[in-house]
């Protein structure tokens, strides 16, 4: 059994990461059934994911946050939602130039990620990453890294995830869980929330 600190096995991950990263979130994410839906030509898909997640997480890395396990069994990427957060937003631009045939349903998934994020301040987990042959738990300490961070300004936390494995690891995190969103023709989508829970501070 693991018993080294979570800090020891958790690390932010930096520009020099970023084709790392991406290659493992697009592995994992290859087998994902949103993923499947998305992009239905198997052949086809490694290629349009990896596109579009090479600039997500080069963005995440610059204006959010990004962990890895030490290990490379896991990785989480976040992007920070303030009211400074539209002007560094991605546009649609880089959906259209990348996705190819799979536009429309990748509209359709950030129609429905869309219809459950709040306008108020908060993070966002974009990708929850986990190699094959590890379980979900290897994930916890990357949210819980983040967790401490968040809770320095008690920033609510939310996600939308496509697998039971995420969804647990969520709730036995203190995520609740709200009503399942819909894609057309296509699976479920879970989405989940931590309320804001400032850290107190010292007198």
């Amino acid at each position: 059994m693991n018993t080294a600190p979570a800090a020891s096995r958790v690390r932010r991950a930096g520009p020099s990461d970023v084709a790392a990263v991406t290659a493992l979130v697009v592995d994992a994410l290859s087998r994902d059934p949103v993923a499947q839906w998305l992009v239905p030509d198997p052949a086809e898909r490694p290629d349009v994911l990896h596109r579009l997640l090479a600039v997500e997480v080069d963005h995440a890395v610059e204006t959010g946050y990004v962990y890895v396990s030490v290990d490379w069994s896991a990785a989480a990427v976040w992007q920070r939602h303030d009211l400074n957060a539209q002007r560094w937003a991605l546009g649609d631009y880089h959906l259209t130039t990348f996705a190819g045939r799979a536009v429309p349903r990748f509209d359709d998934l950030n129609a429905a990620t869309r219809s459950y994020r709040p306008n108020a301040p908060h993070h966002w987990l974009s990708w929850l990453a986990v190699q094959p042959d590890y379980g979900w738990h290897v994930a916890g300490d990357l949210l819980r890294a983040h967790h401490q961070v968040i809770d320095q300004t008690g920033d609510p936390a939310y996600a939308v995830v496509t697998t039971d494995g995420a969804r647990h690891l969520l709730r036995a995190n203190g995520y609740r869980e709200d009503l399942p969103l819909h894609l057309p023709s296509g699976p479920r989508l879970w989405p989940l929330r931590r309320s804001g829970r400032p850290t107190p501070r010292n007198p």
